[in-house]
Formats: C-alpha cells, structure tokens, sequence
C-alpha cells in the first residue's frame, strides 16, 4: 500500500480534516505527519496489528526500527509527536478508551550509545535456536551473518543468492543509497549458510522471490519486523535483559572488532559508513574495554 492509499483509508481522512480544519497547522506539517503517519500505519501492516489495538510496545519496536534505518532522533523525535497527534485527534473522536503513546516518549536528541551483546550472550541467543523446526537452520545462519558480517537488518533481508560467494567466502551487500560493498564471511557463516540452502530447496518459492536468500515458510521473502521478532524470542528465551534488536548485533560486531585491535577505517568499509565520524561511535562504546586495558596492562599501573 502506497503513501496515497493510506491517505485514503477512513481514519487517515478525518485526522486530515481535523488538522487542516482544527489545528490550522501549514502545509508543510501537514505533509510531514501525513507521511509519518504513512510510515507508521505501513509498519503495523507489515506485522498484521490493528492501529486501534496498538500497545506502548508496538511503538517502541517502531523507534527501534527506525533507528536501525539510519533515521536520526530528530526525525524520530518529529514522527513520534505527529503519532501523539494522531492518537489524541482518535481519542477525541472516541475511537479509542486510551492513548497508548501516554508513556511513549521521543528519543533525547543527541549522542545514543546503542547496546552491545557481550560473545557469551550473542553465543546463548545462536544456542537457543530450536534446530529441529523448519526455519532453525535459517535463523541460525541469519544471526551468524548479522553478527560475523555486520549487516543492517534490510540489508540481510533483501541479500540475495546470486550476491553470496561461498568459494572466495565473501558477500555483496547493497546498503544505503544502494551502494555496494564486498564484505568478508567467516566460515561458520558459509556453514550454515550452505545448510540452510539445503531447507530452503525444499519450500515452494513465490514468483518474484526465487533469489532472496532469506524465505518465510510461504515463500516469501522475509520482512524486518519478523527478523526483530525472531531476535526478541530469542532474546527472552536466554534471560536477555538488554534493549536489543537486530542493529545490535551489527555495533557488537563493530565492537568487538575494535577491541580486537582493527583499524577504525577497516571497519567503515566493512559497516558501510560514508564518513569515519559514524564509526567513531565505537571508540566512545569501547572506552570501557580501553580503561580496563590501560589498567591492567600499563607500567605505572603494574608496579
């Protein structure tokens, strides 16, 4: 469903109204929420939820989701205030009891360090994936490629077979702006990559998606939300306490390699970063790891 058709769905139409008519607000505001609104309502399509039946978790799953798309806290910030909007103008019409973004609140603008999951954890979360189920050996090798490979969530789900070298071992990725880089597998990820094309040969594949790596049990290519939802059980079924999503796994693995002693450039490469000043997000992640380092390992410390 494009931006149009949304616009015309019934609650869509009276917020409009009410917006133009009510509250008065320009045509440009009215332009930016009726395409955030758009955004929100596509995101609640894709995980089958009803708009009225929303819960306060549904919207944080959303600000994850959107940070994981590279969409900046003030962005975040502008489309959580146009959903509050959304929801008052539905209370107000009687559509709902509750406002279920009563507790939602928007993202503090300025520097967010993400969470990272420590090996054991990430180690735990692979091991709890039930093999024996149609879809393990899948997810198996989606959270070995998200972690050993550093992926963005759209970018493991839209990889395609023709773009995964298992002899010379590396991926074709087409990340942001559509811009491809080559990056390295390890060979666990080739190992379970292999084992799950063998599941895969076995599901009646949908036109259009004969060359996504990554089907559901239809035949279809994944969608984000069901990675997310995969990694949140996953999470759970471990004892994971941290606010973790798939772009989680992706700063793990630029940490990890960073305390590892790679080269911060090396890592740009391998994360797709435009300009080094996003990856250097990471040495202010590391700055613990860094501390404990100098402290045990410095002369003066040593005496």
């Amino acid at each position: 469903m494009d931006f149009d058709q949304y616009l015309n769905l019934p609650l869509v139409r009276g917020y409009h109204t009410y917006l133009k008519l009510e509250r008065s607000v320009s045509p440009n505001t009215l332009q930016a929420y009726l395409e955030d609104l758009a955004k929100w309502l596509s995101y609640l399509n894709d995980a089958h939820i009803d708009p009225l039946a929303v819960k306060l978790e549904h919207f944080q799953d959303f600000l994850i989701e959107l940070r994981d798309l590279g969409i900046g806290t003030r962005s975040q910030a502008r489309i959580i205030s146009g959903l509050k909007s959304f929801y008052k103008y539905l209370l107000l019409e009687n559509k709902l009891e509750d406002d279920p973004t009563e507790l939602l609140e928007a993202p503090k603008i300025g520097q967010h360090l993400p969470e990272v999951l420590a090996l054991e954890e990430i180690d735990a979360m692979i091991g709890a994936i039930d093999l024996s189920q149609p879809q393990g050996h899948r997810n198996k090798a989606m959270l070995e490629l998200l972690y050993s490979c550093g992926l963005r969530v759209s970018e493991l789900v839209n990889l395609q077979i023709s773009n995964v070298f298992m002899d010379e071992m590396y991926i074709s990725v087409f990340g942001k702006g559509s811009k491809q880089r080559l990056v390295p597998m390890s060979p666990l990820a080739c190992k379970n990559i292999n084992i799950w094309l063998s599941d895969r040969s076995q599901i009646e594949v949908k036109k259009g998606n004969e060359d996504f790596l990554f089907l559901n049990r239809r035949g279809s290519k994944l969608s984000r939300i069901m990675v997310f939802n995969i990694i949140k059980d996953l999470a759970q079924r471990v004892g994971i306490k941290k606010n973790i999503s798939p772009h989680t796994f992706r700063h793990s693995f630029a940490t990890h390699l960073l305390e590892g002693g790679a080269n911060l450039r090396a890592i740009q490469e391998m994360l797709g970063h435009e300009s080094i000043m996003t990856t250097q997000i990471y040495t202010h992640i590391d700055m613990n790891f860094l501390r404990s380092e100098i402290l045990q390992y410095h002369p003066m410390n040593r005496k």
